[in-house]
């Protein structure tokens, strides 16, 4: 049972880290303007930043799992 604990949990992390990295990136990506008083952009498009970084997130996770399924990296 740990094993499968252990396997299961180093999935959601490694998932969880692609995200947040993903995410973090495109945040700066496409701001267009700037309001100048408080320097917030004033279109951030923040849900289409997650939906893409949710894309990239499960690419990265893909190539991790098939790492760990073909026994390249061991968890």
């Amino acid at each position: 049972m740990i094993p499968a604990a252990v396997h299961t949990a180093a999935l959601v992390s490694a998932f969880a880290l692609c995200w947040f990295l993903a995410f973090f990136c495109m945040l700066p990506i496409g701001l267009g303007d700037v309001d100048p008083t408080t320097g917030a952009p004033h279109l951030p498009r923040l849900g289409f930043k997650a939906l893409i970084a949710t894309g990239i997130a499960i690419v990265c996770w893909g190539i991790f799992y098939a790492l760990i399924a073909f026994h390249f990296i061991d968890v």
